[in-house]
């Protein structure tokens, strides 16, 4: 196995790993230790099918089914398809996807530890790959937040809301995607969370507020609430934060949603094919594990 980090905040690739077997302990423990590092690990050149993805995500905690219900692979509802792929004119997969700043599931109350990507297609232009995943560090962003801001948030709470990122979704030119059901905004109402987090892994705090989610925070005057909520996340989108990885066919890209923040760069038009099988895990044992009791880190935050 090689080992080699980025030159950039976030972001490191794994050779001569095979995910398509069953990860002994060791191998466990050494990915671990790379997502709290490094926030963002690429396995390249893997050979995975639905089962074989979906194996590998669970060892690292539950494996949720979308809310929305829909482009899931057959007899395997955990595996979500994301494409921009029509065939007999309909769409194989979701085609916008993350399309813009947030960190998965902090809309629910039990939120998100990793995801597991697995590029089966890649869009490209001129022999340059497109569609690209970007990432922010939140590690630092909380480092460099001023002190008294630091102070004036260190015990609050702040709402999430499912709905504030699929309406803006709906917004964007060409969406087709349709008003979240009642039954869909009852099985994801609002939830709060901590400003801040220890992260399980490092031990260490970081910002978990988003612009996608995050809507207001808790017991603040709304105007305050919209200022500080603002200032939070322009901080976060500073570009020194910002890390990009640019996708080949067979990557595995795997980060942790707890210190980081992501986007999926839409730079590809319908006729530049993007095929990408995912699965999403939940941080239902993280915080409860051997690795978040040696450094210190809270239970899993409600």
């Amino acid at each position: 196995m090689k080992v080699i980090p980025s030159d950039q905040t976030l972001g490191v690739k794994v050779e001569g790993m095979d995910l398509s077997k069953t990860l002994s302990q060791e191998e466990f423990d050494v990915v671990l230790k790379l997502l709290g590092d490094y926030g963002v690990v690429c396995f390249s050149r893997q050979k995975l099918d639905a089962v074989s993805l979906k194996h590998f995500s669970s060892r690292f905690g539950s494996l949720e089914i979308n809310v929305a219900n829909s482009f899931q692979e057959p007899a395997h509802p955990e595996v979500m398809i994301l494409s921009n792929i029509v065939e007999n004119g309909k769409p194989i997969g979701i085609a916008d996807a993350g399309q813009d700043w947030h960190t998965d599931m902090s809309y629910s109350s039990t939120i998100a530890f990793a995801n597991v990507l697995y590029a089966i297609k890649v869009p490209r232009r001129n022999g340059q790959a497109l569609g690209c995943t970007s990432f922010l560090n939140m590690h630092a962003a909380y480092d460099d937040l001023p002190g008294d801001v630091r102070e004036k948030l260190k015990d609050a709470t702040a709402v999430h809301d499912f709905n504030k990122f699929w309406e803006m979704m709906r917004r964007e030119k060409g969406s087709t995607r349709p008003p979240l059901t009642p039954e869909q905004r009852k099985a994801k109402p609002p939830v709060s969370h901590p400003v801040f987090l220890t992260h399980p892994i490092t031990g260490k705090k970081v910002l978990y507020a988003n612009p996608g989610y995050t809507v207001k925070i808790n017991g603040w005057p709304e105007k305050e609430s919209e200022e500080m909520l603002e200032f939070l996340f322009a901080h976060q989108l500073n570009p020194k934060y910002q890390y990009t990885h640019v996708w080949n066919e067979n990557d595995v890209l795997m980060w942790e949603n707890i210190g980081t923040l992501h986007n999926a760069v839409a730079d590809y038009g319908p006729d530049e094919p993007r095929l990408i099988k995912r699965c999403q895990v939940m941080a239902d044992w993280i915080f409860d594990s051997p690795q978040a009791k040696a450094v210190g880190a809270d239970r899993m935050p409600r």
